[in-house]
């Protein structure tokens, strides 16, 4: 590269044709390194990628790349009916190389391969690098997964062999097989490399975290468990200027107090001395005066300090971030550690998936169910729930037992939070339903939102306080990719939301540093069987 590849966003405003604004003068550049872009979502990361890729245009400022841009959005679709090699932006070069290997020597074909004579060994090998050398280049999309269509489209950015790399929550959708493969192409890329994820392990490959926060970029330098301790250090700093500035404002309200009481003595006291008329008229008319506008100038005084330590509280209250945290007690999904709570034997599943030989869960255990797409997970759950009969074989559940599904369409759109609640809790009382929902942050008003209009980390907390706060009390609660889609604020939610829940536990999904964060008793590989395993053992 002649040139050193660079992203420049430059008093960068941009605006919803509805009026919302999500940047109002952005400054921000980003260099050579892998970056990761965090915030909560709706913080506008999406929005700067697609910005600085060209495909939205600023409402005002300018974004100006240096270098070649790729950009991998977070929902890709391909066409089912494009071969791989289409897929792959290679197709025509491909054809007139076969044409020039047959004797076809027209000018034509020259031009479209240009200097790129290795093209299908790049590509060959660069399939083979994200684990998809089985596919091979002659094969329709609609023959690959979902997970497998995201790494073609990331294959495909690599063959342009960019200078700007743009990542938008890559690994959603992919099982661990394929995390480890992208893992291995983000550590071997250089140049410039934006990443918004909310997949820990691989927010730790980058180099520095850009935190994207009311519209505004705050730098920090290492990968993202550097960023959580410097922040954890911030805010341990940020609430100890809170105190200080909270015991300023109190100290500042008393002695405004107390200077009130003081000149209403005064006066009092000067009323007296002019009822009985002790000195001369003139000199008490004069000492009036002077009390006056002695006492207006120590309000003023005081009422300009408390207006200060006020400011300074409200400064420092800023700087503190809103972190709610759910804590919840639920003794009732408590499981004595003999108590069977699940039998599976020799299941055959819907949709052709097999699991062979057996399973016996007792206690309150912390199953980690993890395997290929397409192993059958979701449909395992979904059996395990009675929501789909198994072919052959058992599945029975012992204990009461609630299941969430990543689509979380638990939940009715038309009712409220609380509504949406009490389907799952008919005999519980209002009160009681709003008092154990204001643990998980639905407080006052907000129970009464339509579960349509929440955002997808309330609408995912509103889901889960329905299972969790259901009767009779969940025992055995099944999760299936509960991080897919949740900002790092709800993830941080969901971890502490099970801490406290003592029952049995199944969660499916390919998302590592979660699982140890909940701790997992138990990590089983979904094969044809299910086998103990380790996360270190996939890939």
């Amino acid at each position: 590269m002649s040139h050193t590849p660079s992203i420049t966003c430059t008093s960068l405003s941009f605006s919803w044709p509805d009026g919302t604004v999500v940047f109002d003068d952005l400054q921000a550049t980003f260099g050579s390194g892998r970056i990761g872009l965090v915030g909560v979502n709706g913080s506008g990361k999406s929005t700067l990628l697609k910005l600085i890729a060209g495909e939205l245009a600023p409402s005002d400022g300018t974004v100006r790349v240096a270098g070649e841009v790729g950009h991998l959005p977070q929902n890709v679709t391909l066409d089912t009916a494009l071969r791989v090699d289409e897929a792959l932006g290679i197709a025509a070069t491909r054809a007139a190389l076969h044409a020039i290997e047959a004797g076809d020597v027209a000018e034509g074909h020259f031009a479209t391969v240009g200097d790129d004579w290795d093209v299908e060994e790049r590509a060959e090998a660069m399939l083979g690098e994200l684990g998809l050398g089985h596919i091979g280049l002659d094969r329709t999309i609609g023959e690959v997964s979902g997970g497998e269509s995201v790494l073609l489209r990331l294959a495909a950015l690599l063959l342009r062999r960019p200078d700007v790399l743009l990542l938008d929550e890559p690994t959603n959708n992919l099982d661990l097989y394929a995390r480890r493969r992208l893992y291995a192409a983000v550590e071997a890329w250089s140049g410039v490399m934006v990443v918004v994820s909310h997949d820990r392990e691989l927010l730790d490959l980058v180099d520095q975290i850009a935190d994207l926060r009311s519209g505004e970029i705050t730098w920090f330098g290492g990968n993202f468990s550097e960023y959580e301790e410097a922040l954890a250090v911030e805010q341990e700093a940020a609430e100890r200027m809170v105190r200080v500035a909270e015991a300023d404002f109190r100290k500042q309200k008393r002695e405004l107090a107390d200077a009130q009481v003081k000149l209403a003595r005064r006066r009092r006291y000067g009323q007296k001395m002019w009822d009985q008329k002790r000195e001369p008229k003139i000199v008490m008319g004069a000492r009036k005066r002077a009390a006056q506008e002695s006492a207006g100038k120590h309000r003023i005084m005081h009422e300009e300090k408390l207006a200060e330590a006020r400011e300074r509280l409200d400064e420092a209250a800023l700087a503190v971030r809103d972190d709610d945290v759910i804590r919840v007690e639920l003794p009732y999904t408590a499981v004595p550690p003999g108590r069977s709570v699940l039998t599976l034997r020799d299941l055959e599943l819907a949709y052709g998936a097999r699991v062979e030989g057996g399973l016996d869960l007792h206690g309150p255990e912390r199953i980690a169910l993890i395997g290929r797409n397409g192993a059958g997970k979701t449909t395992l759950l979904r059996t395990i729930a009675g929501e789909l009969e198994p072919v052959a074989g058992e599945a029975t559940a012992h204990v009461p037992l609630r299941f969430l599904p990543q689509r979380l369409d638990v939940l009715d759109d038309g009712l409220t939070v609380a509504e949406n609640v009490a389907r799952f809790a008919p005999g519980v009382t209002n009160n009681r339903i709003r008092a154990r929902l204001a643990r998980f942050l639905f407080r006052g008003g907000r129970a009464d939102q339509p579960a349509g209009t929440l955002s997808g980390g309330e609408r995912f907390r509103a889901a889960l306080a329905a299972l969790m706060l259901a009767e009779p009390a969940p025992q055995l609660l099944m999760l299936d990719e509960p991080t897919n889609n949740l900002d790092m604020a709800s993830v941080r939610q969901l971890t502490t939301a099970l801490e406290s829940y003592e029952g049995a536990l199944i969660v499916a999904s390919h998302d590592v540093p979660f699982l140890e964060s909940i701790g997992i008793t138990r990590w089983l590989l979904l094969d044809g069987e299910l086998t103990e395993t380790a996360p270190q053992a996939v890939g």
